[in-house]
């Protein structure tokens, strides 16, 4: 048994990313291409940078003519390259180089962050058309969803600015896309780009709002005293 764990240690270890595992297929490599890339990590971690493939065929129980058609498949797919290194004598040798996987994996890592943030996107504007025909309790007319279409991609009005002026809406019974359009043109000339911003001006009217004396006759016509509630009110 001593002897057994002497050459366990001694045989040492070889480190894959479960990254790798988990996405190996995604990036185009294969099962056998993997089980190749195991053999060749384990040797190169080792110090043979450049190992025989009678070797590996061996380990792997393949024919090495399999063990070459799988190395010539993981050069050609761009899964690896073969270069030229310095040693630490300053000699040179040939060595596989698997950077061209990593560029593929972390490729992969960005492509899966933009489709969750898209995604994410998604479900934001869905949820604005879902609120504001719940809130109107009644189907949005075509024209009615081109507006609020306009109103995120060209005006750029956040979800949550847009579902803020909705509430404000419903408060003021305002069941109307037009009295929306002007509580988000009145945030917009103040440049309250956000909900966060949108109630930190409330708090700043607050104390002008209490002093005011009220003026008849003074109403503005073309933009409602619009009601703006803090962001904790249900």
């Amino acid at each position: 048994m001593d002897d057994f764990i002497q050459r366990y240690v001694q045989a040492g270890q070889t480190s894959v990313a479960n990254y790798l595992l988990d996405h190996f297929r995604e990036v185009g490599m294969t099962t056998d291409q993997l089980l190749v890339f195991f053999q060749l990590r384990r040797y190169m971690d080792q110090g043979d940078k450049l190992p025989d493939a009678d070797e590996m065929a061996a380990h792997l129980g393949w024919d090495k003519q399999r063990v070459y058609q799988l190395l010539h498949e993981m050069i050609s797919h761009k899964l690896m390259t073969i270069t030229t290194i310095t040693d630490a004598q300053g000699q040179k040798q040939d060595a596989y180089d698997f950077r061209l996987l990593t560029e593929k994996l972390s490729q992969l890592a960005e492509q899966t962050t933009k489709k969750v943030a898209k995604a994410a996107v998604s479900n934001d504007r869905s949820t604005v058309f879902n609120q504001i025909e719940t809130e109107f309790g009644r189907p949005l007319s075509p024209m009615e969803m081109e507006s609020i279409t306009q109103w995120l991609d060209q005006d750029h009005y956040r979800p949550e600015l847009i579902q803020l002026a909705l509430k404000e809406a419903v408060l003021s019974q305002a069941y109307s896309l037009k009295y929306m359009d002007r509580i988000l043109l009145s945030w917009e000339r103040k440049n309250l780009k956000t909900a966060a911003q949108v109630q930190r001006e409330k708090e700043r009217q607050e104390p002008r709002q209490t002093a005011k004396p009220v003026a008849n006759g003074s109403a503005d016509n073309q933009i409602p005293d619009i009601p703006i509630f803090k962001l904790t009110d249900n």
